[in-house]
């Protein structure tokens, strides 16, 4: 066994995050690859639009910038960028990118992988009138790439962790069946595929991390076990702890088994321990045959949507609602929209000692197929009630046109009626899908609880004993909560969090999701529980008409509900 380790350096977590990371990576200390993740469910809706305007574009630009900056001192270190920013046009930005070298006068080969794109075959799956229909692709291909020369690997829709995944796998020479290597490789590249989220970004106890005004971005430390070592550059902001890992290792994740087409890692395996400063290693993954499916992520333009939010103040906040309420509603009534969606947020209290104090805010959304009923109509209705409403009448912001939205929904299909294709130069190479893969799949069991402490308590917010963190998968939402090693009792902490968060427990913290269907798994070996909760999101974030549409801030809600607290568990 090689004591050699792959140096894996993130530099984006989403289309738009810090264009000069790519650069603090390759100039903070030495790395072998940059990668970076540009995807979402939401990002490959507005590539989608980009590509009805233009079909030369649909990927992500802002990549493009940072290789101008970058693409020199990349070469000179000979450090390999492997990006999905290609989204739903790889070989167009593949080309893009060897224009670009070739002003610049680098000498760099640019390999490009595709196949997860099946617009053209909407019709064979029954995906409808599909926008974007993209596979999730596992590691391989950008593995042969890899093993081909490739400096530069631009994809499409390939599972977040894979371009982690595919420089691992062709630097240890895994195969197919190494699951423990490729699930431990999955875990590594699922914590740093966000960045500075790693690193004390969005994270419940961001008070301890030190500063954040400049975190650092991630570095997985791959050894050929499959083992790692999260860090970041030394002099970088935030920190790497046990807690921020477990942070992003919970994020957006439903049962203990996650899924990719490569591999499926058993999340109630994973170890973590700070090995010094800023240094956590994972150890202990295993790792199972993948599903025969992959999943296919699916945007369809859904309409148009509008909004106004109305400011009430002072007294008879419900009397005022319903006044504008019954005003508007008669307003469109000569063509109303498909969708009305009122929402009545109270910030308002007693004795108010400043205006905002006495504030409270009614926000009105509406949806249609069809533009006209929310654009102008709508935006009308609503300015001209304002001198013939409640008293007080104003709103937050001007009226506004309407906006399409999409509406997202998962498919599968089988692993076999997916290409996987490497194009390198002239050359195409096929990559096979997996020789061993399971038609169906053991089901999570959840794990046995330690019976709840007993005691005095205190009545304390939750938050007083555990962290969160939350996100949305499609109109689901996740919100991971476990016990930092802060805690002054970790294993009596953890015993009191897994009784509460059961389903009936999450029904009456969250009153929100009180008709829906809730799985809760308890994850001992993080001290930690995971909740997803279905269809809270509705038709996905472009769609939503929550206050909070990617569920970010759901999490952080959850830890401000008041509940028992025995005492000596609270940090």
């Amino acid at each position: 066994m090689t004591d050699r380790v792959l140096r894996v350096a993130n530099a984006s977590g989403f289309y738009g995050d810090r264009l000069s990371a790519m650069r603090e990576q390759l100039e903070g200390g030495t790395v072998d690859v940059i990668t970076g993740d540009y995807l979402a469910e939401l990002t490959m809706l507005i590539l989608g639009r980009d590509q009805l305007k233009d079909s030369s574009t649909g990927y992500a630009k802002t990549f493009l910038r940072q290789l101008a900056d970058c693409l020199a001192l990349a070469k000179a270190q000979g450090v390999r960028i492997v990006s999905n920013a290609g989204g739903l046009n790889p070989a167009g930005l593949a080309q893009v990118v060897r224009a670009l070298a070739a002003e610049l006068e680098i000498d760099v080969t640019v390999a490009h992988v595709e196949g997860d794109d099946l617009r053209p075959r909407a019709a064979e799956f029954g995906f409808g009138d599909a926008l974007t229909a993209n596979a999730y692709l596992g590691a391989f291909g950008i593995a042969e790439a890899v093993r081909q020369g490739a400096d530069i690997v631009v994809t499409g829709r390939v599972t977040d962790a894979s371009v982690t995944m595919g420089p691992a796998i062709a630097e240890f020479a895994w195969g197919r069946d190494d699951f423990d290597q490729l699930a431990g490789a999955l875990v590594a590249g699922h914590v740093i595929e966000c960045g500075a989220q790693a690193t004390g970004g969005n994270f419940s106890g961001f008070d301890t991390v030190g500063d954040l005004a400049h975190p650092g971005f991630p570095i997985a430390e791959i050894a050929a076990d499959g083992s790692s070592i999260i860090t970041k550059h030394v002099g970088t902001g935030g920190a790497v702890t046990v807690d921020t890992v477990t942070a992003q290792l919970v994020y957006e994740i439903g049962g203990p088994s996650y899924l990719n087409p490569d591999v499926v890692a058993h999340l109630d395996t994973v170890q973590l321990a700070q090995e010094s400063k800023d240094r956590v290693r994972i150890s202990g993954v295993r790792g199972s045959a993948p599903p025969d499916t992959t999943k296919v992520a699916l945007n369809r333009l859904g309409g148009f949507r509008n909004s106004a939010d109305f400011v009430l103040t002072g007294l008879q906040i419900e009397h005022k609602a319903d006044l504008i309420k019954s005003q508007l509603t008669a307003a469109l009534a000569s063509d109303p929209p498909d969708e009305v969606v009122w929402r009545l947020d109270r910030a308002d209290t007693a004795d108010p000692q400043s205006q905002w104090a006495a504030t409270a805010l009614l926000r009105c959304q509406v949806r249609d197929e069809r533009e006209a009923p929310v654009g102008r109509a709508f935006s009308g209705a609503a300015v001209e009630l304002a001198l013939a409403s409640y008293p007080g009448f104003t709103t937050t912001a001007p009226p506004a046109k309407a906006t399409p939205f999409g509406v997202y929904r998962p498919e599968y299909v089988p692993q076999t009626s997916v290409p996987h294709r490497v194009i390198l130069g002239d050359d195409t190479i096929e990559i096979p899908v997996p020789p061993l893969m399971e038609t169906t799949l053991d089901p999570d069991r959840a794990a046995d609880v330690p019976p709840a402490p007993g005691g005095p308590t205190d009545r304390l917010p939750l938050g007083a004993v555990a962290y969160a963190r939350s996100g949305d998968k499609g109109g689901d939402a996740n919100v991971g909560v476990w016990i930092p090693q802060s805690s002054p009792d970790p294993e009596r902490a953890y015993a009191w969090l897994a009784n509460l968060l059961t389903v009936d427990g999450i029904r009456w913290l969250l009153p929100e999701a009180a008709d829906l269907a809730i799985d809760v798994w308890p994850l001992p070996n993080l001290r930690g529980v995971n909740v997803v909760i279905h269809g809270l999101l509705g038709d996905g974030v472009a769609a939503s008409t929550r206050f909070d549409p990617q569920a970010k801030a759901l999490g952080e809600w959850l830890r401000a509900r008041v509940v028992d607290v025995p005492e000596g568990i609270a940090l």
